[in-house]
């Protein structure tokens, strides 16, 4: 014969008076603490005001002082000289955290001690990337087949080459092309080996524009000649055979290639100027960071909260003296 336990229910009715008187003195315990912090307020009100008056004056000193602004200039790498802008820009930002003013004011940086930090990031043009190259548009497609392409389009190693990269750096207070943005470019663009490259570079595209000027030259005789052949049998009533024209076709779409070809060296000669070429800027953008501009309302509120925080403290300490007979 089985026996098995019993339920008083005097036992459950006394556990779930107990978790409801719980439940009561919790939220009775919040209460009471919402009405201490109420109470606490009232009690140091031209102490609280005080520190909201200073802390919003002294804000707003900070924030007429030390506004800070985002510099940007658009720059494009040229001669595969990519990794060495990146490097550049990293070593320009690694003596501003170190605040070394001596180097910065040697590349020409006037009030060094103003800028904050430096940084370059590619903009993502995927679109520009495929166009360039038959090979670009294959890469991209292999690497798509074996991963995300929003992945592989924002990767570093494919993003770094993209034609055009951005360069921010941000200082406090505004500055002027003088002060900060020619210095900048011209240590970017000091490189021997580069130097060398883009004399190289500029010397073939001139080499190349004067070889199709030549062609083109040809093209344009062969066609006169062609033209006045061509008039010359109407007139004597001679039948002149030319094979469905497909080789004259053939001519005029060199030609047309040849002047497409010619316009684009002229423009890469442009672009070539520099080894960094920078085709835009912007200065004097406000920051849009956190904390800048907003000193005015994060300092009162900062400066009251310490000084909650130390009465609540104090209270926490009384309270332990008392229980421990120390008071």
């Amino acid at each position: 014969m089985s026996t098995s336990p019993q339920t008083n229910p005097n036992d459950q009715e006394i556990d779930l008076s107990q978790l409801s008187k719980r439940i009561g003195d919790f939220f009775q315990s919040l209460i009471d603490k919402f009405f201490d912090g109420i109470l606490f307020l009232i009690r140091h009100k031209y102490s609280i005001g005080l520190l909201l008056v200073v802390g919003f004056a002294l804000g707003f000193y900070l924030d007429s002082r030390r506004k800070q602004y985002d510099n940007q200039v658009i720059v494009t790498p040229n001669f595969g000289s990519t990794d060495y802008l990146y490097s550049k820009v990293d070593l320009i930002n690694a003596k501003i955290k170190e605040a070394d003013t001596v180097f910065l004011k040697q590349l020409g940086i006037q009030e060094p001690k103003e800028i904050s930090e430096i940084e370059i990031e590619p903009i993502l043009d995927v679109y520009r990337f495929v166009n360039n190259s038959q090979q670009n548009f294959e890469l991209l497609k292999l690497m798509a087949e074996d991963g995300d392409v929003k992945k592989i389009v924002e990767d570093n190693l494919t993003s770094k080459n993209y034609m055009y990269h951005l360069i921010t750096y941000r200082t406090k207070g505004k500055t002027t092309k003088d002060k900060t943005l020619n210095p900048i470019l011209h240590f970017l663009n000091q490189s021997d080996y580069f130097s060398k490259i883009q004399k190289e570079y500029i010397s073939n595209i001139k080499t190349k524009i004067q070889a199709n000027e030549l062609t083109i030259s040809q093209i344009n005789d062969l066609m006169n000649q062609f033209s006045n052949t061509l008039s010359n049998s109407q007139r004597s009533d001679k039948l002149v055979y030319y094979n469905e024209n497909t080789q004259l076709n053939d001519v005029i779409k060199t030609k047309d290639e040849l002047i497409k070809e010619q316009g684009q060296h002229r423009v890469d000669l442009v672009n070539s100027d520099r080894i960094v070429k920078d085709s835009s800027f912007t200065l004097n953008l406000e920051s849009k960071s956190l904390t800048n501009g907003k000193m005015k309302l994060i300092l009162p509120l900062v400066l009251v909260g310490l000084f909650v925080l130390f009465g609540m403290f104090r209270r926490f300490y009384r309270n332990q003296l008392a229980k421990r007979n120390l008071a």
